[in-house]
């Protein structure tokens, strides 16, 4: 373990391993503490950042986690984001730092941030942060507990008002079950496919498309025991007859092109009759990404099997 750099810090920034459990940021026990409370927290690696004090300047690496940050309402602290943070609007200023496996390290240093906020999955990119004296705090968003979960833990980290991850939390269910409530009633129960990207590869049951789908009461057509982002065959997907398909489509290319070409799909009744509901731009990224937006992606979704559902 190094100190830190004068350039970046004045306090020394421990990386202390603590069980697996503890995901909350806790206060340290010292007589400084009453001034400036430290803070503790442990990462989804198992690996735990300490600040003398709530980060002011603060990178994120991952959309969902910069959508966590700016939900809190503290977008202001954000300095710099990954090449895929593109909600809300003010961000567009910031700099862009790469993407969570593969961050410019050298770029981020310049901004002097007293956390970066990352996906798990990039160990040494973590590691080599910490060792520059930058703590890096490493988190997984998959699904909704994730979301809820890492949420509070920000609240903590950030030094937020207690209590408002909660009403965030509060906020976002509310808004699934008024979606799922707007619907008709021919559009419950309706077989949806969502391809995840060409392949196909689809979003399951265990996935947090899949959450979603389940709770406005729609059937996805793969199981949960398939794995949260399944790839399927194309004989796969036309035995099940889904009812609706739905594909969101950030530079991925029109429905013709991709799905008509996979083998026997042209006869799919749901191709033939247009029952397909295509996502582009941000909205593609809001039923994508498992985040505070899960709100929004709860209206889209209900709208499409309102509009779809035969």
């Amino acid at each position: 373990m190094k100190a830190c750099s004068r350039l970046f810090f004045a306090a020394l920034l421990a990386l202390v391993l603590v069980p697996a459990h503890s995901r909350e940021a806790l206060p340290a026990a010292s007589a400084a503490s009453a001034a400036a409370p430290a803070i503790r927290v442990v990462g989804d690696d198992g690996q735990a950042v300490q600040l003398a004090a709530a980060p002011q300047r603060v990178v994120s690496m991952l959309p969902s986690l910069t959508e966590s940050v700016c939900a809190l309402g503290a977008c202001s602290r954000l300095v710099g984001v990954d090449r895929y943070s593109t909600w809300p609007a003010e961000l567009a200023a910031l700099p862009r730092l790469g993407g969570g496996q593969d961050p410019d390290i050298e770029a981020t240093l310049r901004l002097r941030p007293d956390l970066v906020l990352m996906p798990t999955g990039n160990a040494r990119a973590a590691a080599r942060l910490r060792e520059l004296g930058v703590p890096a705090l490493a988190l997984n968003m998959r699904d909704m507990a994730e979301v809820q979960r890492v949420l509070g833990l920000l609240e903590g980290v950030l030094q937020l008002p207690a209590g408002r991850a909660q009403q965030e939390w509060a906020r976002i269910n509310a808004a699934v079950d008024a979606a799922a409530a707007s619907l008709p009633q021919r559009a419950r129960g309706v077989r949806v496919f969502f391809e995840a990207a060409p392949g196909p590869w689809a979003a399951g049951e265990a996935s947090f498309i899949g959450e979603l789908l389940a709770r406005l009461g729609a059937r996805n057509i793969v199981p949960a025991e398939m794995g949260p982002f399944p790839r399927l065959s194309p004989e796969f997907v036309l035995r099940a007859r889904p009812d609706v398909l739905i594909v969101p489509g950030r530079g991925m290319g029109s429905i013709p092109s991709r799905t008509y070409s996979y083998p026997g799909w042209q006869a799919m009744p749901a191709l033939r009759e247009g029952r397909v509901c295509m996502f582009e731009g941000d909205e593609s990224d809001t039923i994508s990404r498992p985040s505070p937006r899960i709100a929004e992606a709860a209206r889209l979704l209900a709208e499409c099997l309102a509009k779809k559902a035969p």
